[in-house]
């Protein structure tokens, strides 16, 4: 079966929302902590409780949309999204912190869209055009988290927060509307979903990025950390311990047997942690006041501007990821892509970057998360099986998850372990700019190791 271009705009519609409505709160964080009268560090988690519950929420819908169909899973999705965006919206102009975190969870689980378009491209889409579709498809939710913070600044200070919420609801709609029309793709003949091994997650991840967020605060070797960081590992333990021995797991760690999905989602942790960090810096930098003899006193409307150039960047690399592909393998764009965040990273860390800088230094970040992001889309679902595409990127999203919640919660960490009066310090900046340069280099290693056998034209995406 292959499917008309309206279908395919559906698909790419879908990873805009959902990505979009990710980061469009970042830009303008201070502005929620004026409305809500909370902590930076308590608003902070409008971006961390989203990933959450992504990460969370990722796998059942990959394993649903397996078991059930992709499609009536994809509808499902977008619903939450358009509930989540609604709740948050109304607590917003409230100003009620708890309820707006409320709706950004119910936003977060969403977040199994990427998964769900995947398994639906690759039973829709005629096989010559899987490649480019795999790509595009990948690369929109980098692009459309860039995407968010480029609109959140110019909105917020036009409009209102309240406003950056109520404008999720236009992309959101149209998406969910398109989805009922699309095909429904074949379910597999088991059944069940792994609930256990879903709270089992959920405590692992919030036990983990409570830990890095609070470290500080509490103290590494305080009784709490140490106790927090003990139950994580538990947790984390007994996860695996369930997911071996589920007849249908949530997360099946059974496909990271081999090589090349063990470092595919090894490298994608490392990058999500390297790149997600600058949805935590680059904002700060620029909003921080010039009386800190660093900061630029920039306003949301700035901040927007200096993320333009990153979403410019995934337009250009998200494209080259697939011809550079299909000539060398798709490994290869993903290393380039480590690379770009790992030198993007280096250059603003050697001295305070003036406004200007931030605009080359975007531009290449956006190359290499375009390059990234698609290439790992295209690795994975060659190496999984047809019938286990939704779980197989499902796993593969969770680690980018995983990682940028946490690249995010470190770099934020960072900061406020430097920071004098609550206020960041150029000391901290440079830090954390040189913490994410290695880590990006790091992920260069790691994707050096993945076996990645050019994906031939014509070809199903899948065929090995």
């Amino acid at each position: 079966m292959t499917t008309t271009t309206p279908a395919r705009a559906t698909l790419i519609a879908a990873s805009l929302a959902a990505s979009s409505a990710q980061t469009i709160v970042v830009a303008a964080l201070p502005g929620f902590q004026r409305e809500t009268g909370a902590p930076l560090s308590a608003v902070a988690w409008l971006l961390t409780t989203f990933m959450l519950a992504s990460a969370v929420a990722t796998p059942i819908a990959g394993r649903l949309g397996d078991l059930y169909g992709h499609r009536r899973v994809l509808i499902a999705s977008l619903g939450l999204l358009i509930a989540g965006t609604v709740l948050a919206a109304v607590a917003a102009q409230a100003g009620s912190l708890p309820w707006l975190l409320a709706g950004r969870a119910v936003q977060g689980a969403s977040g199994g869209v990427l998964p769900l378009t995947f398994g639906l491209a690759r039973h829709l889409v005629p096989p010559e055009r899987q490649r480019g579709t795999i790509a595009l498809l990948s690369a929109m939710m980098g692009l459309g988290g860039a995407a968010g913070m480029v609109i959140a600044g110019p909105l917020a200070d036009l409009l209102g927060t309240p406003s950056l919420l109520w404008v999720g609801l236009q992309l959101a709609v149209p998406a969910a509307v398109g989805a009922i029309r699309l095909p429904e793709t074949p379910s597999a003949a088991v059944s069940g979903v792994d609930l256990p091994g879903a709270a089992l997650l959920c405590g692992t991840l919030v036990g983990l990025l409570l830990v890095i967020s609070q470290g500080a605060a509490w103290g590494w070797t305080s009784a709490a950390v140490l106790g927090l960081g003990a139950a994580t590992l538990a947790l984390a333990t007994g996860f695996v311990w369930v997911q071996l021995r589920t007849p249908v797991p949530l997360v099946d760690l059974r496909l990271l047997r081999t090589r090349a999905m063990a470092v595919t989602n090894l490298t994608a942790l490392v990058v999500g942690a390297a790149m997600f960090s600058s949805v935590a810096l680059f904002p700060q930098f620029v909003q921080a006041p010039v009386s800190t003899g660093y900061g630029l006193g920039g306003s949301a409307t700035t901040t927007g501007l200096v993320i333009l150039p990153v979403a410019l960047g995934m337009l250009a690399g998200g494209p080259l990821a697939g011809r550079l592909a299909a000539r060398f393998g798709a490994a290869v764009p993903l290393r380039a892509g480590a690379a770009c965040a790992a030198v993007t990273f280096a250059v603003l860390a050697l001295r305070p970057p003036p406004l200007w800088e931030f605009y080359p230094a975007g531009l290449l970040l956006g190359i290499g998360y375009g390059l990234a992001f698609a290439s790992m889309g295209l690795l994975v679902v060659a190496a999984a099986p047809a019938d286990q595409t939704g779980v197989a990127t499902g796993v593969n999203t969770i680690a980018r998850t995983v990682g940028g919640a946490a690249g995010a919660q470190v770099a934020s960490a960072i900061l406020a372990a430097t920071a004098i009066a609550h206020v960041p310090t150029l000391r901290g900046f440079t830090i954390a700019f040189w913490t994410f340069a290695v880590i990006a280099a790091v992920a260069v290693v790691t994707a050096a190791l993945i076996p990645a056998p050019a994906v031939r034209e014509g070809e199903p995406v899948g065929r090995r």
